[in-house]
């Protein structure tokens, strides 16, 4: 339940807390929200600058190649990268400001692919002479920059310890996961229906890995900020669609397809991460809307059982409402006292 001003408001008017408590509350409940990342308007404003920054870095970058090469694009990162981190310093130890601090921070980590693509292009250690690509397609090349950019996204979480931080630590690894799979199957000969399906399969681990890294950092930073919040946004994103990919591609068995968005629907419950529960409802909707298409294609009775579907989905919420508290209690008590923590920390 989110705590507004209307709460408090009621809260007073039926005397369970005076007017003065109230404002005292708010006033408290405020200080201690204005870093936590919301939906507010000054929050917004210093993450759309943020993605303006990194747009115009990257235009600036894709220019400055054309005239200045591999050196060019080398020598403007770092000097990008020495302003972010002077801004980083600045706003985290004397404005005490962490959340755009955050964003300069991972501003910085951005920059490393850039500066190590120019610096391996003018050094021609690649030795093609091929023009400038950000992730060009080829996997060996893609290797260095991300292992570059983890590196430097570790070293600055390291330092800085801020949670958005992870949001280039967790894409990198995703991308790191698909270049080593492509890397791979890249000199495998056969098939190549069966070696796409092999390519489809391995992709799925990335993603699930860092969801099982995004649980562990979770129950090691349990008493701490959330630091496994992209991690998870990342990992069951990237998990999700590959598997919903292979889904619509190749039709595996469609009742797993089922139980694992259910599974996601339950972990989302227990762990309290709305994004393994949209996800979940969302492949279980897909399912469910094939399946009725698929027993009533072209019958007159297709809309109608859609329809008592979607009821029957209400109707399990209203069931689920009616006894969360006793659903929720019994679903804990089946996780390790460390877990049990990490979701009474997060209510």
């Amino acid at each position: 339940m989110e705590l507004n001003r209307s709460l408090l408001k009621d809260a007073t008017e039926h005397g369970l807390i005076s007017e003065v408590q109230a404002q005292q509350l708010w006033q408290f409940l405020s200080e201690r929200g204005k870093d936590t990342p919301s939906f507010r308007i000054t929050h917004v404003l210093y993450y759309l600058g943020g993605l303006i920054a990194v747009i115009a870095m990257s235009v600036f970058m894709t220019l400055g190649w054309e005239h200045s090469k591999g050196w060019g694009v080398f020598f403007i990162a770092l000097a990008y990268a020495g302003a972010g981190l002077w801004l980083t310093e600045y706003l985290l130890n004397r404005r005490q400001l962490p959340i755009p601090a955050g964003i300069t921070a991972t501003f910085v980590v951005l920059l490393t692919p850039l500066a190590v693509y120019g610096l391996i292009n003018e050094l021609n250690l690649w030795g093609d002479g091929r023009e400038f690509r950000f992730y060009y397609y080829d996997p060996a090349s893609r290797l260095f920059m991300e292992l570059a950019t983890l590196a430097s996204g570790s070293v600055m979480l390291w330092r800085y310890r801020l949670p958005f931080l992870m949001m280039p630590i967790a894409v990198t690894l995703w991308f790191l996961g698909i270049t080593l799979t492509q890397l791979i199957f890249r000199d495998i000969n056969g098939d190549a229906d069966v070696i796409l399906l092999w390519v489809e399969v391995v992709s799925l681990w990335p993603g699930l890995l860092i969801v099982v890294l995004g649980l562990w950092v979770d129950i090691r930073t349990r008493h701490d900020k959330d630091y496994a919040f992209w991690l998870y946004l990342v990992g069951v994103t990237a998990f999700w669609s590959d598997l919903s990919w292979m889904y619509s591609q190749h039709d595996p068995d469609k009742f797993i397809y089922l139980c694992i968005n259910l599974l996601l629907i339950v972990v989302g419950t227990m762990l309290l991460r709305k994004i393994f529960t949209v996800l979940g409802a969302l492949g279980t909707t897909w399912y469910l809307g094939y399946f009725a298409y698929d027993v009533f294609s072209g019958s007159m009775m297709f809309p109608f059982i859609l329809t008592i579907i979607g009821l029957g989905v209400i109707y399990l919420g209203i069931i689920w409402q009616q006894h969360e508290q006793k659903f929720s209690s019994r679903l804990r008590k089946m996780l390790p006292v460390s877990v049990r923590e990490l979701v009474e920390k997060r209510q």
